[in-house]
């Protein structure tokens, strides 16, 4: 039997069938008593001066069957309108959960992540000013001018990681250099000589490397998951601004109160027909569930590499201690480094000749650059930590997948299905704009996100040629910076129905240009769901919308 019907010269044959089912189907007939009708509508808020006491003739009637009816033509008006209010209410209670989950987990991860740099930054004054005092200090410049500009990258500024690191340690090696000479008297243009010439003196080993590559690939993956958070709230919110065409109000006055007009408020509508009026209503949202899909899959496999090798509670860490750990090579090595300095920018000028200096002024009885114990190193943000907030994330990133779409295939889904539509007229040949921007977006963000898996910003990627804010050699990727994240580690377990990822492969690392300051001054199918197994079960919105239809009893 064809399950796509409607109220529209339905045979009666049929009709007495679906009221058998419902138990509540009478005949119409001219006279018989509007009781029933009269008294679901008092009990809606609206007033029954004008409703009829028996049923009388439906000539007048727009949107029901113009058949024997207990609704007035201001009735038809006010339920009309009713149900368009029903449809916008149940669009938004749908997917309310949706746009709850982005906006609390934004909100979550962003205070999280601006914490942890603060932490970061915390953590080194006091480590810092506790081995170097007045020779920290004295100069912490260098230091707060990193973690601003780190704060200015993840808050979405334009700004460049691998030209932030590499002015860091541009103004640290001339910094240190200095320290470790201080018999000698250093003018800028010589600083300026001694920082070009470090990356082929190494001055600090591999530390710049090390920390470019876990500072990069973290800031990145943390700046977009937080930045993909905000574009799903966004997207949401606008893609549930609805409003109900009049084909749409038709269909929905035919699918929930006509019945009331025709003095049978208890008689349900048929599932197909609740499916099509809704799949014709929500034509173009439909059409948003493929780049859907793709953005929740992106921001899920995101979130995983930031509970893994993208750890940023773990790179924050390293920040102190690889500067640390840099600062000692450099004075360990200070002798042939500053020949090979003296070699290449020429004998610098003795200081003047100084009094004996007291062992409290700067530089004096000066401690011995080192390494800081465990238990010395910084502490995570309080009250939390990464891996509960991306374990809760991903529990409710995973059942948001399929959510546009319609369950049971009578009409089809998306707009162009629906020049089959028998319940809703929709004009295909008319896209809607905003559905189409919407789809961009959606668009726009999985691929940032796929490219942060890959530790890659696409804000530079044309400007530093793949090496970039965390591009880094392939060996990078997985080293032993990061504990548990070998290449010979077990996978990660997914959840049911992930379509298997492999990482993209990374393109070979270009040497930075220009050798002076590491380029400081180079231009700047569907799935179903797997709700079962998770905490949250969010049901597709057309399932949910047939569900909420109101109830007459």
């Amino acid at each position: 039997m064809d399950v796509r019907l409607s109220f529209h010269n339905v045979p009666l044959l049929v009709l007495s069938t679906l009221a058998a089912l419902s138990g509540t189907w009478r005949p119409v007939t001219a006279g018989k008593s509007c009781s029933d009708t009269r008294q679901v509508y008092a009990e809606k808020g609206y007033s029954t001066n004008t409703a009829p006491l028996t049923q009388i003739s439906g000539e007048h009637l727009r949107l029901c069957p113009q058949d024997y009816t207990c609704c007035s033509s201001q009735m038809e008006e006010t339920l009309s309108l009713q149900s368009e209010r029903d449809y916008l209410k149940a669009i938004e209670d749908t997917s309310q959960f949706l746009s709850t989950t982005f906006t609390q987990r934004h909100r979550k991860f962003d205070e999280f992540f601006k914490e942890i740099i603060d932490l970061s930054e915390k953590s080194m004054n006091q480590m810092f000013t506790k081995t170097y005092g007045r020779l920290f200090t004295q100069n912490v410049r260098v230091f707060q001018e990193l973690f601003a500009e780190l704060r200015k990258y993840y808050s979405g500024g334009s700004v460049s990681l691998t030209e932030v690191l590499s002015d860091f340690w541009s103004s640290l090696v001339e910094l240190v250099f200095s320290l470790v000479n201080p018999q000698y008297q250093f003018s800028d243009d010589y600083l300026e000589c001694v920082s070009k010439h470090a990356e082929q003196l190494q001055p600090f080993g591999d530390m710049p490397r090390k920390l470019r590559v876990q500072v990069s690939r973290a800031f990145i993956a943390a700046r977009a998951l937080s930045q993909g958070l905000a574009t799903g709230r966004d997207i949401v919110n606008k893609a549930t601004k609805l409003s109900a065409g009049s084909e749409c109000v038709r269909a929905l006055m035919r699918q929930w109160y006509c019945p009331l007009c025709r003095g049978v408020p208890t008689l349900r509508p048929c599932h197909g027909l609740c499916l099509n009026v809704m799949k014709g209503c929500l034509a173009n949202q439909a059409d948003l569930d493929t780049e859907w899909n793709n953005f929740v899959d992106a921001l899920y496999q995101v979130s995983e590499k930031l509970e893994g090798p993208f750890n940023m509670e773990l790179a924050s860490e390293s920040i102190s201690v690889k500067v640390s750990e840099a600062i000692m090579h450099m004075q360990e090595n200070s002798v042939s480094i500053s020949t090979k300095v003296f070699q290449g920018c020429g004998s610098p000028r003795p200081a003047p000749a100084r009094t004996k200096r007291s062992p409290k002024e700067p530089g004096g009885n000066r401690k011995p650059f080192r390494t800081y114990s465990p238990e010395e190193k910084p502490t995570t943000a309080t009250g939390t930590n990464l891996d509960r907030l991306v374990t809760e994330l991903k529990e409710r990133l995973w059942p948001m997948r399929g959510f546009w779409l319609y369950l049971p295939e009578v009409t089809g889904d998306g707009l162009v299905s629906q020049i089959n539509n028998p319940e809703v007229e929709v004009d295909i040949a008319r896209p809607d704009v905003r559905t189409r921007q919407l789809i961009g977006e959606l668009r726009v963000a999985a691929n940032k996100l796929r490219h942060a898996q890959a530790g890659q910003d696409t804000d530079f990627m044309d400007s530093e040629e793949g090496s970039g804010s965390g591009g880094g050699d392939r060996g990078d990727r997985y080293n032993d910076d990061w504990p548990g994240y070998g290449p010979h580690s077990p996978p990660h377990n997914k959840p049911p129905n992930n379509p298997s990822s492999s990482n993209p492969a990374k393109p070979p690392r270009v040497r930075e240009r220009n050798g002076a300051k590491w380029n400081k001054n180079n231009g700047h199918g569907r799935a179903k769901s797997a709700s079962s197994q998770l905490t949250i079960s969010p049901l597709p919105v057309l399932y949910l919308m047939v569900a909420v239809s109101p109830l007459w009893s």
